[in-house]
């Protein structure tokens, strides 16, 4: 038996590794050519120090207290030299890829579809040449064709398949888009960097509130491909907001999520005052299904900046601190850089 290890190193780059049964998660690294932070292996140093906070393991008693404290193990803290795997795991690993010899994977795909789905959103659809793991809510660098140039984008589709789908800003002038727009075709080639970031779903413990702005809908459409999965046992809401009508895309996609996940609601926003929508406004002014009681929600949170920083401010301004909040801003241009940033 093996089981499916992420590294997360604080750089924002994300491995994935084996690791067999019985097999520590230093030595699995090491397998695969990943050199983690180590001086003695033996539970001793400390310096293979990292965390835990999803899957399970076993740690067994050969560290001393000075390599871990009790309270560090309580606070999800692991030694990776002493850490054994029984499910998949993730693992964070407070050092930069590159100081341990490693970093992001450079995968190859072909193009299989390109959709104008709305005047301002284009749906990309690529088959890698594998299979590709990622967690949800994470993105990758996508190489413009006859260029230098690279764009990232979140992954909208289920980890772990090599069919992999994208939702983009189509912003006029815009590097990626006129090619996909002007010249993309059935067949061509594209160069795949990642996965990256921070931005991605935790284990579900509490509430959640998933605020969408635009296309910054797409890691939220992977999120919830992976709860259809693996089920929801906690309330959890998506508000998503949009300028104008023709911007709303994904909603038969969302439609189809609330009847088959169990605990899953949303709704849609638009911001535009002459619309016939029902919900008309900003995200914060419909927050009154939102599972935020006092605070014992996790809030995850991804849109251009101006609604990333509107959003902060209105929990600032009710004076309610989540449990947890993760967001992510991206910042389209007229060169069509659309790189998220957490």
């Amino acid at each position: 038996m093996s089981y499916n290890i992420a590294l997360n190193f604080e750089d924002g780059v994300t491995r994935f590794i084996t690791c067999n049964d019985g097999e520590t998660v230093l030595d699995a690294a090491y397998r695969n050519q990943i050199n983690l932070p180590m001086d003695c292996s033996d539970g001793v140093c400390g310096t293979c120090k990292g965390s835990c906070h999803q899957g399970d393991f076993e740690l067994g008693d050969e560290y001393i207290d000075e390599a871990l404290t009790d309270e560090e193990v309580a606070d999800g803290k692991i030694l990776t030299c002493q850490m054994i795997p029984v499910s998949d795991c993730v693992v964070e690993i407070p050092a930069a890829s590159t100081l341990c010899k490693t970093g992001t994977a450079e995968i190859g795909g072909t193009l299989a579809e390109v959709n104008l789905i709305s005047p301002t959103a284009i749906e990309l659809k690529v088959t890698a040449d594998q299979d590709i793991a990622f967690l949800p809510g994470q993105y990758v660098n996508i190489g413009v064709p006859g260029t230098e140039e690279v764009r990232a984008y979140s992954f909208s589709s289920l980890p772990g398949s090599r069919e992999l789908s994208f939702l983009i800003r189509n912003v006029p002038g815009g590097l990626m888009s006129s090619w996909l727009v002007g010249q993309a075709k059935t067949g061509d080639r594209l160069s795949l960097n990642g996965p990256l970031g921070v931005f991605y779903l935790r284990p579900l413990a509490l509430p959640v509130l998933m605020l969408a702005g635009g296309t910054g809908l797409a890691p939220f459409l992977a999120m919830l491909e992976e709860l259809r999965v693996k089920g929801c046992d906690q309330p959890v809401h998506l508000l998503y907001g949009v300028t104008n009508d023709d911007d709303l895309v994904g909603v038969e996609a969302l439609q189809q999520f609330a009847a088959d996940i169990d605990n899953f609601t949303f709704k849609t926003v638009v911001a535009n005052p002459d619309s016939a929508h029902p919900h008309k406004g900003y995200v914060t002014n419909h927050m009154e299904d939102a599972p935020i009681g006092h605070g014992e929600v996790d809030v995850y949170l991804c849109g251009p900046p101006p609604m990333v920083d509107a959003v902060l401010g209105y929990f600032r301004d009710q004076g309610i601190e989540p449990h947890s909040f993760h967001y992510e801003k991206f910042s389209p241009s007229v060169t069509g850089v659309g790189e998220p940033v957490a």
